[in-house]
């Protein structure tokens, strides 16, 4: 099997390979630049790209991670021919997934990738006995889903306890939640809104034989594990007793 590995899409040579493999059409999973026009026009059944949400939802490199912070029930995976736009082009199948009440991205990705390839190979299917008819967008419904950096994964513990949870969630495993603790940063693997208010300002940490509580902007939240720079991540108990968390001492001091 031939295999092409241009370093660029907008590389003539590697238009010229594929107008000699006459290809009918060209899935894309996870590509993470736009086609250019050149290349869009050279397979008779256009490009497939396999997206996870549902379109015009969330158009972006971070669908999932997205849906997931934004609190979303339910999101899915979408195939489309694929435009120059971002994400515009019109719909060839779509599946859904719900979005449990504990998943992380990572969680909520996992699924999406099984019953994705499923769609993409149907859709393929489809395209080849000309059952799969393409739909425009519509208008309404719009939403954008950039790139996740390190500051987005910042945790805010002014926000309510629902809202860290969500972000956390949408974070893991990648780039990762985070906030500070003396000065220095820590990862906080998924938390939990708690019944227990723990007391003082945002951040402050209540430490129980068991347990690790968080204040927020509204009610608390229990932490999860936790990762220390140059550690493993471990039980928000363990990590506690370790550093010797004193009364009063906060998340996002620094």
């Amino acid at each position: 099997m031939r295999v092409l590995t241009p370093v660029s899409a907008k590389d003539p040579a590697f238009h010229d390979d594929l107008r000699e493999l006459a290809a009918d059409a060209c899935p894309v999973v996870a590509y993470g630049a736009l086609l250019p026009r050149a290349a869009l026009d050279i397979p008779r059944h256009g490009w497939v790209n396999l997206h996870f949400s549902l379109l015009p939802a969330w158009r972006g490199a971070a669908p999932v991670q997205r849906a997931v912070m934004a609190g979303d029930d339910v999101t899915g995976a979408s195939t489309f021919l694929i435009e120059e736009g971002l994400d515009t082009g019109p719909v060839l199948g779509t599946m859904t997934e719900t979005i449990r009440r504990t998943d992380t991205a990572g969680d909520l990705l996992r699924r999406l990738a099984v019953g994705g390839a499923g769609l993409l190979v149907a859709t393929m299917d489809g395209l080849e006995d000309g059952s799969v008819v393409a739909k425009p967008q519509p208008a309404e419904g719009v939403s954008l889903a950039p790139k996740l950096t390190v500051d987005d994964a910042r945790v805010d513990w002014s926000r309510p306890a629902f809202v860290v949870d969500r972000l956390v969630r949408g974070c893991t495993p990648n780039p990762g939640a985070w906030t500070t603790f003396r000065g220095e940063r820590v990862k906080v693997e998924p938390v939990t809104p708690a019944a227990e208010s723990a007391e003082g300002a945002p951040g402050t940490l209540l430490v129980t034989k068991r347990d690790v509580h968080v204040a927020t902007g509204s009610g608390s939240v229990r932490l999860g594990l936790v990762q220390g720079r140059g550690k493993t991540p471990m039980p928000a108990a363990d990590w506690a007793r370790g550093v010797r968390v004193e009364p009063g001492e906060r998340f996002g001091d620094a």
